[in-house]
């Protein structure tokens, strides 16, 4: 599978992090029509909000989240054209929260933007969510590929920028939309 779309924070980051972008990728192993174990790679980028950058003694701000994890996906409706499905799982995350200056210039003349302080963190996380599949192909629906629309909630046991104790959450919404290619039983 492969797709993309974007994602709002949500609980505690809130006031640290905006909306971003994500791109998703995997494969896995269908074990039966209904149930299917997926292992997925997932970068989201996030901006952080003008006046956090500034106190972090930058210009501009970002955070990168890199994650993967195992995900069952169980399809409620496998022999339908049109289905919805449930997934969640969990793994491994990567936290890199950057705040960048922008410099005066490259050989060309172009301003340079250089991390004035960054932040990293590898936690455990869990993501839970619903989907919506869309089947192509075949005459009656019954292709190999299919479109698919979701959503997840992510839990990251992060620390939060102005914890001391590196206690904190990462949560986040992230939106997606792709494609599913050949998930023929094993």
């Amino acid at each position: 599978e492969a797709g993309g779309g974007f994602n709002a924070p949500v609980g505690n980051d809130t006031p640290y992090i905006t909306w971003g972008g994500n791109f998703t990728g995997g494969g896995g192993l269908r074990f039966s029509k209904r149930f299917t174990l997926l292992g997925e790679f997932q970068f989201m980028d996030d901006k952080l909000p003008g006046a956090f950058v500034a106190a972090g003694g930058g210009q501009l701000g970002n955070a990168h989240i890199i994650s993967l994890t195992a995900d069952p996906v169980i399809d409620l409706f496998p022999q339908w054209a049109n289905s919805v499905y449930v997934t969640g799982g969990g793994g491994y995350y990567h936290k890199s929260t950057n705040f960048n200056v922008q410099e005066c210039c490259d050989f060309y003349g172009y301003p340079v933007t250089v991390t004035a302080n960054s932040i990293a963190s590898n936690q455990a996380g869990v993501n839970l969510g619903l989907g919506f599949s869309h089947r192509l192909g075949g005459v009656n629906g019954d292709g190999q590929m299919k479109l698919f629309a979701e959503a997840r909630y992510v839990y990251i046991h992060t620390p939060l920028i102005t914890e001391t104790n590196s206690l904190g959450t990462t949560e986040l919404i992230p939106v997606t939309f792709g494609v599913q290619i050949g998930r023929a039983h094993v």
